[in-house]
């Protein structure tokens, strides 16, 4: 067992907590590096999307986890971010050029959808964004520029002189971008604005007795949420080749909260977890559709169906989800054989300033 002795302030704001982080993370991004030489192209494209998908969920979990604020339309987000790089791709801008260029024009749309709605909370602000999650697949679906019904297609980048074809390309494109987003996050989280974030999300009034503007920091909140969102779409129009505008609808907003609540709310691991999940899921089924009694493998809507069904069991019977579940078998482990059934049982008593929760 591993105990952590704080003896400096600085200690808090490390990016590592001690040598173990930097040996494993680095494993880690060795075998994501040298991964695609091993495995076959369908492994290594399962991988990109899992890849895209994280740095969605990372955008959202900053809004959601972070926050507190709900969101039903980030998979408009995720279609601006892919329309723009495309379209700017396709005029002959420098895939260096679009890549940001994505994540600041989505960010500017997160401004305009927060600014609106900071007044709501909860549901009512989950239907606000679902709405302008509506407006958008018309915009994408109607509009000349993004090709309307008849679709996009996306020009193949190049760094450098180097062609991202393939999935290969797709592959360490979207990695190095999810490194990014998770550094640039747990900065984020290190600093002021990341502990402004987190007490609104506890308590906007307690917030705002500190002296924090919510309507600032809502608004901030929400364009470095769509920004990392538009990332992901940039990285999601190389992933599929070809842009539709059926491809951004409410079911995509739906596995993004998925990613969220499955794989942990509140932690970037949860986020990596929960893409994994929401990636991987439809390949078991797929497999074992046929196999399914009763002809329930052939029902439509099937997929959304099950995906419903495991985020309402995590949020019943595993509130931390994938992340909070492997954090207790870690803890499991680390004291065994002293280790209590009651030790994350959550409380019945609270203390006076949490009931402003």
């Amino acid at each position: 067992m591993r105990y952590l002795f704080k003896t400096r302030y600085e200690q808090d704001l490390r990016v590592r907590r001690h040598g173990g982080d930097l040996f494993w993370y680095g494993l880690l991004a060795a075998i994501m590096l040298v991964l695609p030489m091993l495995a076959g192209e369908f492994y290594v494209g399962e991988l990109a999307g899992v890849f895209v998908f994280a740095i969605a969920g990372v955008g959202l979990m900053l809004l959601i986890g972070y926050t507190g604020l709900g969101s039903l339309g980030h998979a408009a987000f995720l279609g601006i971010g892919a329309y723009t790089n495309a379209v700017l791709l396709a005029q002959g801008v420098p895939f260096a050029l679009t890549l940001p260029a994505a994540g600041i024009v989505t960010a500017l749309a997160g401004i305009a959808i927060g600014v609106p709605t900071l007044r709501m909370s909860g549901l009512y602000l989950a239907i606000a964004t679902l709405a302008f999650g509506g407006i958008m697949a018309n915009v994408f679906s109607k509009w000349t520029v993004t090709g309307g019904f008849d679709g996009f297609a996306v020009p193949t980048p190049s760094i450098l002189g180097v062609r991202l074809s393939g999935v290969w390309g797709t592959y360490y494109a979207s990695l190095a971008v999810l490194i990014f987003v998770l550094w640039l996050v747990t900065n984020i989280m290190r600093s002021p604005l990341g502990r402004a974030l987190v007490a609104i999300r506890d308590s906007e009034i307690s917030a705002q007795s500190m002296g924090i503007n919510l309507a600032l920091y809502k608004s901030i909140a929400f364009a470095i949420s769509a920004g990392i969102t538009g990332l992901a779409g940039a990285m999601f129009a190389h992933y599929v080749r070809f842009l539709a505008p059926d491809a951004f609808d409410i079911l995509l907003s739906i596995q993004f909260v998925t990613i969220v609540f499955v794989g942990g709310l509140g932690s970037l691991h949860g986020a990596i977890f929960g893409a994994l999940f929401v990636r991987l899921l439809p390949q078991p089924i797929a497999i074992v559709r046929d196999d399914l009694p009763f002809g329930i493998g052939r029902l439509p809507g099937l997929e959304p169906s099950l995906f419903g069904l495991f985020l309402v069991l995590f949020i019943l019977f595993e509130p931390g989800g994938i992340y909070g579940r492997w954090l207790k078998l870690k803890q499991y482990f680390l004291s065994f054989p002293m280790y209590k059934r009651s030790t994350f049982k959550r409380q019945k008593s609270y203390m006076k300033t949490e009931r402003l929760r």
